[in-house]
């Protein structure tokens, strides 16, 4: 312990609660925790930080502005070889509050170690009036420490003397005798001095205070330099009535009493603290709970538009069936006889034709289903989500963004819901490789017709040049034959005709099924993305809850950090 830094430990208690006040009222704003209910230190806070006051009480001349000056290591006191002190005197710091008492005059002055000590210098005892002397005697239980000064030419004086028999019993535990200029004396001189003073502190008080020979001259010089002279220190019997001071400030009942009490309430308050905390995670998890209610409400949606599955199906496989009946009847205008004639010498590309038809035609179809079920799922999300607004208001306190573009995002899901289911009839088609089979039969077809067509051309153009060649009857014959071929062809083009597109009507509502089942699964996966898009309109909730959670963490950090230091500060006090 250095000379400057006595009561210490209680110092650092004191100014270490205070910075855990501190950090509590920050951490209870943060947390918007109401303390007021436990939050009643202006009482215990005024008490703690109230300066130790000491009183100083001698004979003219002992020693006693010296001391005083010597023990807080600033000029507080004037000094004289002439009586000075002709009034009791407490000094305070400059920024103290003012006032006025009848006990002593105040001075005030701006050295900082008069905040923590106010030294109440008091005239000599040998030149008390009464009204002094009642005044000192009322000041005995106010202070802290009381020190009756004697000079070591004269350490027992009967004024001073008479003035600790008139102390309090109660105050002896906060008194000590201190003998001024002992650097004038022997050290067997001392010891003659200090057995006398404790013989007659037993005869007088009835028990044996701590007596102290010191020189405040040696300490001051001691204490003079930026560096302490050890050696000086010891010899000026300072150290030891520093460590009775310490010992007096760290231990006394009244600031124990006090810092406790300011303790506990500190302790209190980090509890209700700590429990607003504990509940705000509590409500964290009651609204994550909440969310994911909403996201199994959602899923339930799906599911029930899901179970409505088979009735979809069934109006797709309606329109499936006559689409087929339809683009079969376009099929037969196509590979009329006629046409048939003419895409022998041009090409004919009608099976491509017709799958594209027909899965332009059925992609059309199963869109306008997907259109009215994309719009029937908004109706439902829409109403769903106005519900959803008063009750995560009502469970989370968080009002629904009214800016939050849902009628967009949910226009936007429909779209895609729609693109989807076409984009999926379109590759179920064309896993059913319909054209596959009609293209090998249009094909044996328009080579049959070709035969035909092509031996009828060959016999009219023989039939041509024997008549030229004047050959009598041979064209009339060669002509009959090539108009049997012609007629041949447009028999074989009718009776195919009739095939091919029976075949094909018949082949296409066979695969209805297959059609459907293909469907079914697309379906199921459109509808799933469409309610990820509008689960994704909860992302401001989501957010706010992430942000709710992220900053739990610091006030938890913070409140171990502040719990933390309150339990070092209560094994020191």
């Amino acid at each position: 312990m250095s000379h400057l830094k006595f009561g210490e430990r209680y110092f650092t208690n004191r100014d270490q609660l205070s910075q855990v006040w501190l950090g509590i009222r920050e951490l209870a704003k943060i947390t918007a925790t109401d303390i007021s209910e436990v939050y009643d230190t202006a009482a215990s806070e005024k008490e703690v930080y109230a300066p130790f006051q000491f009183l100083v009480c001698g004979e003219v001349n002992s020693g006693k502005s010296s001391l005083i000056n010597c023990l807080l290591d600033h000029e507080i006191c004037p000094v004289n070889p002439l009586p000075e002190t002709q009034q009791i005197i407490r000094y305070r710091h400059a920024d103290s509050s003012r006032g006025s008492s009848n006990f002593y005059q105040e001075t005030f002055l701006s050295e900082p170690v008069l905040r923590d000590f106010n030294p109440i210098d008091t005239p000599g005892t040998n030149a008390l009036n009464e009204v002094q002397k009642q005044n000192i005697e009322q000041l005995f239980p106010q202070s802290e420490i009381i020190l009756f000064v004697f000079p070591s030419s004269n350490p027992w004086s009967a004024s001073t003397w008479n003035l600790i028999g008139s102390l309090p019993a109660a105050c002896y535990e906060r008194m000590a005798f201190v003998i001024q200029q002992c650097d004038c004396l022997e050290p067997a001189d001392i010891a003659v001095i200090l057995e006398h003073m404790a013989d007659l502190s037993m005869k007088r008080i009835g028990v044996v205070a701590p007596i102290f020979p010191v020189s405040a001259k040696l300490g001051a010089e001691a204490k003079r330099n930026e560096v302490l002279n050890q050696k000086l220190y010891q010899e000026s019997g300072f150290q030891a009535l520093e460590y009775l001071i310490s010992d007096k400030i760290c231990h006394s009942t009244k600031r124990k009493s006090a810092i406790n009490t300011w303790h506990d309430q500190a302790a209190r308050t980090l509890n209700l603290i700590d429990n607003h905390i504990d509940n705000t995670t509590r409500l964290q998890r009651d609204h994550h709970h909440f969310l994911r209610s909403l996201e199994d409400e959602i899923d339930a949606m799906r599911e029930s538009l899901v179970s409505r599955l088979p009735k979809h199906l069934t109006e797709v496989a309606e329109i499936f069936q006559t689409e087929a009946i339809l683009v079969t009847r376009k099929l037969r205008n196509w590979i009329g006889v006629i046409r048939s004639f003419f895409k022998v010498f041009t090409g004919d590309n009608t099976s491509i034709r017709i799958e594209g038809l027909f899965t332009e035609r059925l992609r059309s179809a199963v869109e306008s289903v997907a259109e009215n079920d994309g719009k029937d799922i908004v109706t439902a999300c829409l109403k769903h989500w106005q519900d959803l607004g008063d009750r995560i208001n009502e469970s989370i306190g968080l009002p629904m963004d009214e800016a939050l573009p849902v009628d967009e995002a949910l226009e936007k899901a429909r779209n895609h819901f729609v693109e989807r289911i076409g984009s999926a009839s379109h590759q179920a088609i064309e896993n059913l490789y319909v054209r596959k089979d009609l293209e090998r039969e249009l094909r044996n077809r328009n080579r049959a017709i070709k035969s035909f067509t092509a031996s009828a051309l060959i016999f009219l153009c023989a039939g041509a040049i024997t008549g030229i060649m004047d050959f009598y009857l041979v064209p009339w014959i060669l002509c009959g034959i090539s108009l049997l071929f012609f007629f041949g062809g447009i028999i074989i083009g009718l009776i195919t005709k009739s095939r091919i597109s029976h075949d094909f009507q018949m082949t296409l509502l066979d695969t209805c099924g297959a059609f459907a089942d293909a469907l079914r699964s697309d379906y199921e996966n459109a509808l799933r993305i469409f309610f990820q898009e509008y689960t994704s309109c909860l992302g401001s909730i989501r957010k706010h809850l992430a942000q709710q959670e992220r900053s739990i963490e610091p006030k938890q950090n913070r409140w171990k950090d502040l719990f933390l230091t309150l339990k070092s500060i209560e094994q020191d006090i």
